[in-house]
This record gives C-alpha cells, structure tokens and sequence, in this order.
C-alpha cells in the first residue's frame, strides 16, 4: 500500500535528495524531421560535452536525439527538455514501430483494469523516457515491461485503483521542512497513478523532470492517463529508492527481477520481510513474460 511503501522511503529519499536536484525538463513526441542518414553515420553522444540547438547525436541505444536547446552534455533519453528523439534509417537495430506490448497484450495483461489506465495513454507516456523496454535485445526489452507492468499491477490491484483508498493516510503525505512546502494543501499528495506517486517532494521531483507543474497540480495524476504514466515511468527510470539501482537499471544490466521490487518497496518486502507480497510480484511478471513471449531470467526474489 503506498502510506507502508512511501513512508519507509521518506528518510532514504530526503538523505539522498535526488528527488530534488533534477533539472527542469519537459517531455516531448519524436521528432517530426525525416532524415535520411543512417543513425550510425551521427556522432556517439557523451555525457560533459557541450551540445548546441540542432546538433545531432547517437546514443548507447543506437537511437539518435537532436537538440532541442544548449545543453553542456544532459543524457539524452532523461533530459527530454533538451533532447528529442530524431528520425534516421537505423537499419532495424531499433524499434522504431513502438511498444513490445501490444493493445492486445496489455489487454490480456490487465482484463478488469479500470477504463482510466488507458493503452494509448501508456504509449504516450513512453516518449518521456525512449530507452524503457527500448534498450538491449529483444529479450530484454520484453522482460523490462514486463518487469515494470508486474509491479504496476501488484500496486494497483491489476490497475484498478487510481488513488490511494485509506483516505486517513492523505494529510500523511506533506514534508513542510521542503522549502516549497505543499501549496496544493496538506492533504493533496496522496498515492495517484499506476506506482501511486506519493509526497510533495515526490510530486515536485517528478513534476520537475516531466516539466508538469505536479506540485500546484497534483490532481493531473489521476485526471490525465498520459501525465499518470508518465510518474510511474519516471520512477521506474530515475528512481532506485531503498535499492541500489533504478528499476530500468536493474532489468537492462542483468540484476533481474528482484531488484526491481527492492527498489520500489524493498524495505518492507525483502531479506524475509513479507515473502507473500514478493510471490505476487514475481508470478504478475512470470504470467506476463509468458504473454509476450519470453523469458523471465534469473534472480526473480529479493
């Protein structure tokens, strides 16, 4: 539930302060450019090197991104403000025609969803973060949406539930040592979305790295399906919580499944805490690589 995941990482959170440090960025759709270049033909991206307006670069993932404003080297696939995925014939080492799940699948996945959990507003969502279920092979893109799928759907009960239920729990979620405070009031950063965002510095960290002003307008979470994907794929791909590694990390460089719980509510469920909750995650995920195809790989406990 989000009061026992969010609470326990309140103090790992603020000692970090990674929620608060992000640059202002805005997510954007693909570039409308059509280029004729192969993407390998384009200079590999490097993180430190200063980039200006219209410069073109490859990233690890092979994709390629143009700058959309001077930046001095913000990593493309986070900094959407900046960088903006960029058309170019890439010889069919990426996959350019969308999403590892389909409609159908997502449907399958999620048969008594609620109709705000929308599909297209998934897809949507996904041009925020490109490198999610985009990077690595075929494998392991399936098994990272999966993966992040899985514990949507422990979260929210099969994505029936938007907003947290106990609403005794909701003036719970306003940190007033933030120098921002919670301008929308106390009692209004309570768990929306699909991994049920929680606290002010929460709303304005997300906010911030999606350029959606959350913090004055948390309620975008539960009215706009796109805005609501979009925070959990911010946490998925920026947010590593009471583990060591952010769940994309996790399911990109081999750690496995496990990791992926332990960074969203590890302290509450891992090393023995709650088995029970971890056996839901870990058969959510093995139904759903099953539905797309493939593998679960290895470590799929924390």
């Amino acid at each position: 539930m989000p009061k026992r995941r969010l609470s326990a990482r309140l103090s790992a959170l603020l000692a970090t302060l990674v929620l608060g440090t992000a640059a202002p960025l805005l997510s954007s759709t693909p570039a409308s450019a059509t280029a004729t270049a192969s993407c390998s033909s384009y200079p590999s991206w490097a993180a430190g090197r200063s980039y200006a307006t219209g410069d073109i670069v490859r990233y690890t993932d092979g994709r390629a991104y143009i700058a959309e404003h001077d930046n001095p080297g913000y990593d493309p696939t986070i900094s959407t403000w900046y960088w903006e995925p960029y058309a170019c014939d890439d010889g069919g080492s990426t996959n350019p025609s969308g999403f590892v799940v389909s409609e159908a699948q997502f449907n399958q996945m999620f048969p008594n969803r609620n109709s705000f959990y929308t599909y297209s507003g998934l897809r949507a969502a996904l041009s925020a973060y490109p490198g999610f279920a985009n990077t690595g092979s075929g494998t392991v893109r399936k098994q990272e949406a999966a993966a992040f799928l899985a514990n949507v759907s422990h979260e929210t009960g099969g994505l029936v539930y938007v907003v947290e239920q106990n609403t005794a729990n909701y003036p719970h979620y306003c940190d007033w040592n933030q120098p921002y405070g919670c301008p929308a009031g106390q009692s209004a950063y309570y768990g929306r979305g699909p991994i049920q965002l929680s606290w002010n510095f929460n709303y304005k960290a997300a906010g911030d790295a999606l350029g959606i002003d959350l913090l004055n307008n948390p309620g975008l979470v539960q009215s706009d399906a796109s805005v609501a994907w979009k925070t959990g794929l911010w946490y998925w791909n920026t947010q590593s919580g009471p583990g060591s590694m952010t769940p994309h990390n996790a399911m990109v460089n081999g750690a496995g499944f496990g990791q992926t719980i332990r960074s969203i509510n590890g302290s509450l469920e891992c090393d023995g805490r709650n088995p029970a909750q971890v056996q839901s995650r870990v058969d959510a995920y093995q139904r759903f690589v099953g539905l797309l195809g493939t593998s679960a790989g290895g470590n799929l406990y924390c």
